[in-house]
């Protein structure tokens, strides 16, 4: 048997490549998670919060604000950044649409629809039923997207279904303003619309993390089989794939981040559109390695943004979707641009 040697050095360098960018990614999201705690309106000391998370004195002011304050908020933000950025590299390989987003595609909008209805109609909704209904939301808003996308002759193609995505987001967002003035509910709902971590509490993470955590890890496991029928479905056929069943698991896994996370911190898009191909130009085409970083360089930008949202223009806020947007909107912009031809 012919041995390579080049090819063997080539492979040996790729994984230490990655294993060196998987370490530069996790201590990103440390680092970001702590100069955001330590960062904002008040200045606070980098042992003051050292002592905070692992030595919580609730007698001290300053570790209060931390504790009950910041820190939830910025582990709420690391987290959906994360549930965000996985659902949009799932959603990327498993349509093979580089424009695929949960927010892009209007799912987030059948989160936030029924979002609305529960704020009008069951105000005091327990956080856990909420995250139900808006999964729900999320799974109707799916549903009707690729109703509509594979109506028409020729089927569903990439094009179609992000028209499809948009159309049904404003369609939805409309009936939500409606709702939200008839009942009053506008000032209410301003935080969930514009986006925003804010109002993240440990009551809401105990729910949130386990749910997000063990949907990435079940993505992770998914990833070879995305990677496959990426490729194609007559290769997903010829290896042993079946590629249909990979779509409606990878798309259910895609709508559950969608519709908790939005739950939690309303509608932000765009970060399940720009960190799947910041991924794939550092650690490759391979869903297995694209989705775990994924999640971290999702959980860094928005922490990230929302540091921004808190310092911009203190002691007032921005929403951290509009920050959010400052990238994702040119971005967007590019990739249409640049694969236009091709949809």
């Amino acid at each position: 048997m012919l041995h390579n040697p080049s090819l063997k050095n080539n492979t040996r360098s790729n994984v230490l490549k990655s294993v060196f960018l998987f370490i530069l990614a996790i201590l990103g999201v440390a680092l970001c998670m702590f100069f955001a705690i330590a960062f904002g309106a008040k200045e606070i000391t980098v042992h003051t919060v050292w002592s905070a998370i692992f030595h919580y004195n609730p007698t001290i002011t300053e570790q209060q604000i931390i504790h009950e304050l910041r820190f939830p908020r910025v582990l709420g933000a690391a987290v959906v950044g994360a549930a965000f950025a996985v659902a949009g590299a799932l959603m990327q390989g498993i349509t093979r649409n580089p424009l695929a987003d949960t927010g892009v595609l209007g799912i987030n909008s059948g989160a936030m629809f029924v979002v609305t209805l529960c704020f009008a109609f069951f105000p005091s909704m327990p956080y856990s039923w909420l995250m139900i209904f808006s999964f729900i939301g999320a799974v109707l808003s799916t549903v009707l997207i690729f109703a509509i996308g594979s109506a028409v002759p020729g089927g569903l193609t990439p094009i179609r279904l992000t028209i499809s995505g948009a159309v049904m987001a404003a369609f939805l967002h409309s009936i939500s303003s409606g709702i939200a003035i008839y009942y009053d509910l506008s000032q209410d709902l301003a935080f969930w619309y514009a986006g925003g971590v804010a109002g993240i509490k440990w009551s809401y993470l105990r729910v949130l993390i386990p749910v997000i955590l063990a949907v990435i890890i079940w993505a992770c496991l998914l990833g070879r089989s995305v990677s496959i029928i990426s490729l194609g479905d007559d290769i997903a056929t010829n290896l042993g794939i079946n590629a249909n069943r990979i779509r409606i698991i990878g798309m259910v896994l895609a709508v559950i981040l969608a519709g908790v996370s939005v739950s939690a911190v309303g509608s932000i898009g765009f970060v399940g559109l720009v960190i799947p191909h910041i991924s794939r130009k550092l650690v490759g085409e391979h869903y297995g390695t694209i989705i775990p970083m994924s999640a971290l360089l999702g959980a860094i930008l928005l922490v990230l943004a929302d540091l921004g949202a808190r310092t911009v223009n203190p002691p007032r806020e921005l929403a951290v979707g509009i920050m959010v947007a400052f990238v994702g909107v040119p971005f967007f912009l590019y990739i249409a641009r640049k694969i236009g031809r091709e949809l």
